[in-house]
């Protein structure tokens, strides 16, 4: 994740998208990328999809399947090879939906590019410090902390504690009243 504390905006070489969510946000924002950044950079996708998302070329577009890298050593040797091809640009789905939420969260950490954000609108929008404002609230609404999810919430976390306590109690006293009764008697 490179790029994070700065304004700073690379040169586009390559972009590395993490298909984390429904192919159709993916297949309708290769125009918008082409448009923005032109047509010359290469794109690579990390999918848990099988085939090739439409509209990428299959001559020049390279997919890593996440099921082809089961274990620590192929996760070990994905982080390798992404970012031995030195992506410049990394855009991560996040719609909402719980795919490969443990991938696209580990290449964001491993991969040294500039991180943009895809929502399920298909917009997109920069993982750097300048963006705080908009990342507080996307995070806020993807956790139900926002509006009045956040009242529900936060009462259910402060009454966790005391659920929790008052039910061991009750365990408590229901099996030591059994004990007792099943005593045998002499």
């Amino acid at each position: 994740m490179r790029y994070f504390l700065t304004g700073r905006m690379p040169a586009v070489r390559s972009i590395l998208l993490v298909e984390s969510g429904t192919r159709r946000l993916l297949e309708g924002l290769l125009p918008k990328l082409r448009a923005s950044w032109g047509g010359d950079a290469r794109i690579d996708v990390v999918s848990c999809f099988s085939g090739l998302p439409r509209g990428f070329d299959a001559e020049t577009t390279r997919v890593y399947r996440v099921s082809d890298y089961r274990g620590r050593a192929g996760r070990r040797a994905l982080y390798r090879e992404l970012i031995a091809n030195g992506y410049s640009h990394m855009g991560v789905i996040c719609s909402g939906e719980p795919l490969m939420t443990k991938w696209k969260w580990a290449l964001v950490w491993q991969i040294p590019a500039k991180v943009f954000i895809i929502n399920e609108n298909g917009d997109y929008f920069w993982l750097a410090r300048t963006h705080s404002r908009i990342l507080r609230k996307f995070v806020l609404q993807r956790t139900g902390l926002a509006g009045s999810g956040a009242v529900r919430i936060l009462a259910r976390l402060i009454t966790f504690p005391f659920t929790l306590l008052y039910l061991l109690l009750y365990a408590a006293v229901q099996h030591t009243r059994r004990a007792l009764r099943s005593e045998p008697r002499p």
